[in-house]
C-alpha cells in the first residue's frame, strides 16, 4: 500500500450524490422486477374488537385482482417470534380475528397493478364486533406499573427527600410531550420473491441483517435461506429500525401467490402501522442551595405502551449524567393502552427527557436569580452522578462556553419579557445535553484486489446521513490509500452481522470492524480476503461513561396577540468525537436541530377521545417544520476524541435533536414570562388575553 492524504476530517460530498440527484439511485419501491404483483394493505377502522367478516367475494372478480390474504388463509407465523420487546411486537399479522389497536392490518389485497390493488382494497367490505377501548393516557392511570428495566433502570443515590427538605429552592413541575411520528420522506416499502429455495426481499429498513433474522424466525426458515437488501433509504428516524408490516405482508404475498409482491404503505398507513414516540408525562423535582449547587434531582417519567410489546422510553438517562448532585432518584412507569406498539424515534427517551430536565433547570435558575448558563457550569460532575464511573471524555463545558461566546449570551438580560420589537416579544434560551455513545459488535471483510483496489464489505445502512461516504474515508485511512481505491459494499444481510443504523452507534460500530479488518489485512501482506468480528474487542473495552455533548442556544419571537412563536436563530455546539466528514456531520446535526424545532412547535399526534383513532394521520394535520419555519442555524464542533475507539469517533446522529426543544421552550419563557411545560408550544397555549401589558 502507498501513502495517501488523509480522508477522515476532510469535507467531501456524498459518493452517491450524483446517483440521487439524477434519479439513478433505487429505493425500495423503485427496484424493477419481472412479473411483479402489488399488494395494498387494508387496516382496521376500529380501535379494539374482532373481525366478524371480510367479504372477499365482493372484490375477487374486480379487474386484475389476484386474491386477498387475511387471517383465514395467511401463512402461519411462529407464535414465539414477535421481537425482543414482547411476544407479539406488532408483527403477528393476519394470524387471528383480534383487533388490538386502530390501524391494525386486517388484509392484503394483491393485484396485477398498483391501481387495481388500491381500488379493490378500498372496496373490500370488512365488518367488526366493536369492543371497549382505552387510549386515554395519564401518568396516574390505574393500569400504570413499573416499567421493565431493559435499560435506563431506576436509580437511588443518596437521600433525595432529606436533600430536598434542606434545599433553599425546590422546583417541582410536570412536563408533557405527545405522541410523535417519525415522518420519514420515504414511505415504508418492501418487495419479496423466491429464487429457488431462497426468500429474497428489498426493503426499507435500518439494518438488513437484523431484519433477516426476524423474518427467518417469524416464518420458521433457516437464516441462510433469507436475504434482505436495503440499498437506499429515504430516512428512518427509528420507524424503520424494526421489521415493518410492509415486509411481513410482502413475504406472505410472495408465499401465497408464488411471484414477486410489492407492498408500499400509504402515508396514512405509515402513521397508523409503524412505530411512533409514545405520549410521555414527566415529573421533575430539583433542590438547590442559594449558590446554585444542586442537592437533589428526582425524575419520574410515565409513558404509554401497548400490551403487545414492552418498549421502554428511557427518559431519565440524561438525568443520571449531566449534573453533579449528592442525591438522585429516577423512576419509569408504563401505562398499557390499546395503541400500536411505540418504538424508538429521533433521540429516544433523551429528547423528551431533556425537555423536562433542562426546562426544570431553567426554572431553578429563575427562582435563584442566577444566569442559566452559570447554573449549569456550577454543577459540572467529575464522575458519573449515578454510576460513579469516570467519563471517557467530557466536553460539555467547552460546548457551553463556546456556544455562549458565539451567541452573545453575556449581553442577555435574564429577566423575562424585557425585549420588544414592535408587537413582538423577543427571548433567548439554552439547553445542555448529552447522548450515550459506544459501539456494538459488527463484522467486516476486506479483499485486496489484483488491480490495487480494495473491496470493503460491511452490513451498514445509509439512511441518507452519508454513511457510505464516511465509511469510505475511514477505510481509506485505515488502508493508507486514497478514497478512490476503496469500493464499499453495504446493506445486504448476506454480508453478515452488523449493528443497525440507530442509537447513534452505527458509524462507530462499522468503523471499528473496518479498521480491525484493515489492520489484519496489512499484517498479512495485503493479500486475499480477511474478515473480523469485533465482539471480543468490545468486551475488553473499559467501563466508562461515554457520551456526546451539546449546548443549544435559541432566539425566538412571540406575538402575544396571536400566540405565534417563530424561532429566529439556533446555534449548536457539539462534542461528537473526531469528525469524520465536517460537511456531512454539520448537515446531520443541523437536521437534528430542525427536528428538535419541529418537536418544540409543531409535532403532535392527536386521537379522537371517543373512537381512539388518530385524526391527523397525514401531513395535512400532522405538522412538521417546513422551509418557512427553519431559521438561521449555526452548528459547529469543539475538539473531541473518544479514547479506546478507533479513530476517536462518536455518534452525531441524534444529539442535534435532543437539546433543541428545551432551548426553544426556555427562550419562549424569556420572551413572555410564561412557562410552556407541554409540547408542542401551540398558539392557543401562548396567546395572551391582554398582550400589550
Amino acid at each position: 500500500m502507498s501513502g495517501a492524504a488523509p480522508a477522515v476530517g476532510v469535507a467531501r460530498p456524498r459518493v452517491e450524490g450524483p446517483a440521487k440527484v439524477t434519479g439513478r439511485a433505487r429505493y425500495a419501491a423503485d427496484v424493477p422486477m419481472a412479473d411483479l404483483a402489488f399488494g395494498i394493505v387494508v387496516v382496521s377502522t376500529v380501535t379494539r374488537g374482532r373481525i366478524r367478516d371480510i367479504d372477499v367475494a365482493a372484490v375477487q372478480d374486480m379487474p386484475g385482482v389476484l386474491g386477498v390474504i387475511d387471517h383465514r388463509n395467511a401463512p402461519r407465523l411462529n407464535p414465539d417470534a414477535g421481537h425482543f420487546f414482547g411476544p407479539d411486537g406488532g408483527l403477528q399479522l393476519l394470524q387471528d380475528d383480534v383487533i388490538p389497536h386502530a390501524g391494525r392490518p386486517v388484509a392484503l389485497v394483491v393485484a396485477e397493478t398498483l391501481e387495481q390493488a388500491r381500488a379493490a382494497a378500498e372496496a373490500l367490505p370488512v365488518t367488526y364486533e366493536v369492543l371497549p377501548h382505552d387510549t386515554d393516557f395519564s401518568a396516574d392511570h390505574p393500569a400504570g406499573r413499573a416499567a421493565m428495566a431493559l435499560f435506563d433502570g431506576p436509580v437511588d443515590v443518596g437521600d433525595v427527600d432529606r436533600e430536598l427538605a434542606a434545599s433553599a429552592v425546590v422546583v417541582r413541575e410536570r412536563y408533557f410531550t405527545p405522541e410523535e411520528h417519525c415522518s420519514a420522506m420515504e414511505p415504508h416499502s418492501a418487495t419479496a420473491w423466491w429464487e429457488g429455495e431462497r426468500l429474497q426481499a428489498v426493503d426499507s429498513n435500518q439494518g438488513p441483517f437484523f431484519i433477516a433474522t426476524v423474518v427467518a424466525t417469524l416464518f420458521s426458515l433457516p437464516l441462510e435461506q433469507v436475504r434482505i437488501r436495503t440499498e437506499h433509504v429515504g430516512g428512518g428516524f427509528g420507524s424503520k429500525g424494526l421489521c415493518g408490516p410492509q415486509l411481513v405482508l410482502a413475504v406472505m404475498g410472495a408465499m401465497h401467490f408464488a411471484r414477486p409482491v410489492r407492498v408500499t404503505l400509504s402515508r396514512n398507513q405509515v402513521f397508523l402501522t409503524t412505530a411512533m414516540r409514545p405520549a410521555i408525562e414527566q415529573m421533575v423535582r430539583i433542590g438547590a442551595d442559594d449558590d446554585g449547587r444542586l442537592r437533589a434531582i428526582h425524575h419520574e417519567a410515565a409513558f404509554e405502551l401497548s400490551p403487545l410489546a414492552e418498549y421502554i422510553e428511557g427518559c431519565t438517562e440524561l438525568t443520571k449524567t449531566l449534573y453533579a448532585t449528592p442525591a438522585l432518584r429516577t423512576r419509569l412507569t408504563a401505562v398499557p393502552l390499546d395503541i400500536l406498539p411505540p418504538y424508538s424515534m429521533r433521540g429516544p427517551g433523551a429528547a423528551p427527557g431533556s425537555f423536562a430536565l433542562e426546562c426544570a433547570m431553567d426554572e431553578v435558575a429563575e427562582r435563584l436569580g442566577i444566569d442559566p448558563l452559570e447554573l449549569r457550569l456550577r454543577n459540572e460532575p467529575t464522575v458519573g452522578p449515578a454510576s460513579g464511573l469516570p467519563f471517557s471524555t467530557r466536553n460539555l463545558v467547552a460546548c457551553l462556553r463556546e456556544g455562549a461566546r458565539r451567541f452573545g449570551w453575556a449581553s442577555r438580560d435574564h429577566r423575562p419579557r424585557m425585549r420588544r420589537e414592535g408587537p413582538l416579544l423577543v427571548g433567548t434560551g439554552l439547553a445542555a445535553t448529552s447522548f450515550s455513545v459506544g459501539a456494538f459488535p459488527s463484522t467486516a471483510s476486506i479483499t485486496a484486489e489484483p488491480d490495487g483496489t480494495f473491496t470493503v464489505v460491511v452490513n451498514a445502512t445509509d439512511l441518507g446521513t452519508g454513511a457510505r461516504t464516511a465509511l469510505t474515508a475511514i477505510a481509506a485511512d485505515a488502508l493508507a490509500v486514497g478514497a478512490e481505491k476503496v469500493r464499499l459494499r453495504i446493506s445486504d444481510s448476506d454480508f453478515g452481522p452488523a449493528w443497525s443504523a440507530g442509537g447513534s452507534r452505527g458509524t462507530t460500530s462499522w468503523a471499528w470492524a473496518i479498521t480491525e479488518a484493515a489492520a489484519k489485512l496489512r499484517s498479512s501482506g495485503d493479500q486475499g480476503t480477511v474478515t473480523v468480528d469485533t465482539a471480543q474487542l468490545l468486551n475488553d473495552l473499559p467501563s466508562r461513561e461515554r457520551h456526546s455533548y451539546s449546548a443549544v442556544f435559541a432566539e425566538v419571537t412571540v406575538d402575544p396577540a396571536t400566540g405565534e412563536v417563530r424561532v429566529r436563530r439556533l446555534l449548536g455546539m457539539f462534542a461528537v468525537g473526531r469528525v469524520v466528514n465536517p460537511l456531512m456531520a454539520r448537515s446531520q446535526v443541523i437536521g437534528g436541530m430542525i427536528g428538535g424545532l419541529s418537536m418544540a412547535l409543531h409535532e403532535e399526534g392527536v386521537r379522537d377521545p371517543v373512537s381512539g383513532r388518530h385524526i391527523n394521520a397525514d401531513f395535512a394535520g400532522y405538522h412538521i417544520s417546513a422551509h418557512a419555519d427553519v431559521p438561521d442555524i449555526e452548528a459547529d464542533f469543539v475538539p473531541d476524541y473518544e479514547p479506546g475507539i478507533p479513530m476517536g469517533i462518536k455518534g452525531a446522529g441524534e444529539i442535534g435533536n435532543v437539546g433543541t426543544p428545551a432551548a426553544i421552550a426556555n427562550a419562549v419563557w424569556h420572551a413572555t414570562g410564561s412557562r410552556q411545560r407541554a409540547l408542542p408550544i401551540r398558539p392557543d397555549r401562548v396567546i395572551e388575553e391582554h398582550p400589550l401589558q
